[in-house]
């Protein structure tokens, strides 16, 4: 599948503004802010919009005609882009409701902070759940149609949230608790073994190839001619062919940059008497890039079946 750098920059960078916005709400109803001066937690508030909105924003760059966007919303009831796209909206108002709730009282939790906060952390999820379904409800797409897709795109949520939240309150000159390193240890490493799980999952041979499409079992078929003289629109799009060395390679820094830096460099947060902010920082750019990354290898490793009827034989 080719991939499109502007869907890889929605899918990361979105994440990462849902995933802090969240444990920035989970922060505030389950202990209060983290922040000593409450404009710190209104400024890590209003950058968890900007990479949101960055994010929602860079999704329609792909589009061949970004002004018939609209039309996306009209399926909600059949369509996992069009539940995305309502529910990305309707998140807004809902979270600046909670905002002003708070700004309201004084920065103090009210009954109508906890119902606001608790639907965004709801949204928060089921959003995600819907941009993976997106895929992973793609039957031509043997490595998307899968449950690992949801699993991950919500482990990862979870996973550049606490890396991003980690980062605010160390910039704030403040010290998370220890159990927010634990978490991005313990996803980073859950993410690892989730990833290799992924990796040996896509590597295996594909059910489908042209023998099962065309019924012939008995020997091998192979395409002789494709019917025309240049490339079309469904070669362009679904036949992305990258070598096996660069697939290989890119596999490998996609573990080492999103997961085994970061867990080093939050266990070592555990281990300081203060939290660092060049560790904090370098953890959530190396978090940010790897999983830009690793977004890459989802579109690429992801090969359409259409691919069998142009010679690929698996």
């Amino acid at each position: 599948m080719h991939p499109a750098l502007s869907i890889l920059v929605f899918t990361v960078t979105s994440g990462f503004g849902y995933g802090l916005m969240t444990l920035l709400i989970v922060s505030q109803l389950l202990g209060g802010s983290p922040f000593d001066n409450p404009n710190a937690y209104l400024t890590a508030l209003l950058l968890a919009f900007v990479l949101m909105s960055i994010g929602l924003l860079s999704s329609t760059f792909h589009l061949a005609n970004p002004k018939n966007a609209w039309r996306a919303f009209s399926r909600f009831r059949t369509s996992w882009l069009s539940r995305e796209g309502v529910l990305a909206l309707l998140y807004y108002p809902i979270a600046l409701a909670y905002v002003t709730a708070l700004w309201l009282n004084d920065w103090q939790t009210t009954a109508a902070a906890y119902a606001l906060g608790g639907l965004c952390v709801v949204l928060g999820f089921v959003l995600t759940h819907c941009t993976a379904m997106i895929y992973a409800s793609l039957k031509t797409f043997p490595q998307w149609h899968t449950r690992l897709v949801p699993f991950g795109f919500s482990l990862f949520f979870v996973y550049s949230g606490v890396l991003a939240y980690a980062l605010a309150v160390v910039a704030d000159g403040g010290s998370p608790h220890a159990a927010v390193w634990i978490s991005g240890c313990v996803l980073a490493f859950i993410g690892l073994l989730f990833k290799l799980s992924y990796f040996s999952f896509v590597g295996e041979p594909s059910k489908t190839t042209i023998n099962t499409a065309t019924t012939f079992t008995e020997a091998t078929v192979r395409l002789f001619d494709t019917g025309h003289s240049a490339e079309n629109f469904l070669q362009k799009e679904f036949v992305y062919v990258v070598g096996p060395k660069t697939k290989a390679l890119a596999r490998k820094i996609t573990l080492a940059l999103a997961f085994v830096l970061p867990l080093v460099l939050s266990a070592l947060q555990l281990s300081r008497d203060s939290s660092s902010l060049s560790l904090a920082v370098f953890a959530v750019l190396c978090g940010y890039f790897g999983l830009l990354l690793e977004r890459w290898l989802f579109f690429i490793e992801a090969k359409h079946v259409v691919r069998r009827f142009y010679g690929e034989q698996h």
